[in-house]
């Protein structure tokens, strides 16, 4: 649709959440960095939540997440949707099919908790509030557990296309570090340490956005496979195809070329484009069970 490729998802949403922190960051800086009520006597650094919760803020604060977590669920959608028809390297099982599921409903989940704790603020809903922060950290946390679960079974089979490494390795490597940084962001509100927690709960933000941004080079093998023949094939489909393939080489030897001469074929025997996104193994050697 006007000409963008699915990876304008991702790009769009993680801008979108960019924009929206940097103009919430920028706004509260530019007014002076006032202390609002809800803050801590100690507290010189605004907490996410308590510019949100400001007159200004909080219809920023809702639009702008809104927007950013909808765009992004669509992106796991369509994720799966481009795995279905061959676009991205296909699901080989059951299994792998239910894991992305799976991780698209938490990350439903965690937009769910996001949208609810813009709505439910820090002022006026506290309990709320937090509970939905909750949700929201553990929603997309867990979703990205999945999609890592996913990624590993197919990089099995798929050894060739570094792609799908490559994005497990970062998602992997979100889900540990914004593990640390929620306990980090915990332990010193636990201790009263409210400025380095602010400093903290921006940076689990910023991170965030970078997960997004993960998901571009996903769908970089759906801007090569928009044609029918350049699509990914399911294993179960292979047979089919060499089946249709010695066929036709069949019936090509039989009637000979245009000109009346001998035509050589190999038939459906030899590695074709089937393999290479089968992983053609010669000699029968079994791929790795790792990256």
């Amino acid at each position: 649709m006007f000409g963008l490729s699915y990876w304008f998802l991702p790009l769009f949403a993680g801008c979108t959440w960019l924009g929206t922190l940097l103009a919430m960051l920028g706004r509260w800086v530019a007014i002076g960095s006032p202390h609002y009520p809800e803050m801590e006597p100690n507290q010189q650094v605004a907490f996410i939540s308590d510019v949100g919760a400001t007159s200004w803020g909080k219809p920023l604060f809702i639009a702008g997440s809104a927007v950013a977590v909808v765009v992004f669920d669509l992106a796991f959608v369509s994720e799966r949707w481009l795995r279905h028809k061959g676009r991205l390297t296909k699901n080989y099982n059951r299994t792998e099919k239910i894991l992305s599921v799976f991780a698209t409903i938490f990350a439903i989940v965690g937009a769910a908790g996001l949208i609810l704790l813009t709505i439910f603020d820090t002022r006026r809903h506290p309990k709320t509030h937090r509970a939905m922060l909750v949700v929201f950290i553990a929603g997309y946390i867990i979703s990205a557990i999945f999609i890592c679960a996913e990624y590993q079974r197919l990089g099995i089979h798929y050894r060739d296309y570094r792609i799908l490494a490559i994005s497990f390795w970062i998602k992997l490597g979100f889900i540990f570090l914004e593990i640390a940084l929620v306990i980090a962001f915990g332990v010193l509100q636990l201790y009263d340490m409210y400025n380095p927690a602010a400093y903290i709960e921006w940076i689990i933000s910023l991170v965030y956005i970078f997960y997004v941004w993960s998901y571009i080079i996903d769908f970089l093998p759906a801007t090569k496979t928009r044609s029918y023949e350049d699509r990914f094939v399911h294993p179960h489909e292979v047979p089919k195809i060499r089946a249709q393939d010695d066929e036709m080489a069949m019936q090509t030897q039989a009637n000979g070329n245009m000109m009346g001469g001998p035509v050589y074929s190999g038939g459906g025997g030899q590695p074709d484009a089937a393999d290479t996104y089968l992983n053609y193994r010669p000699n029968g050697q079994e791929p790795s069970r790792n990256f």
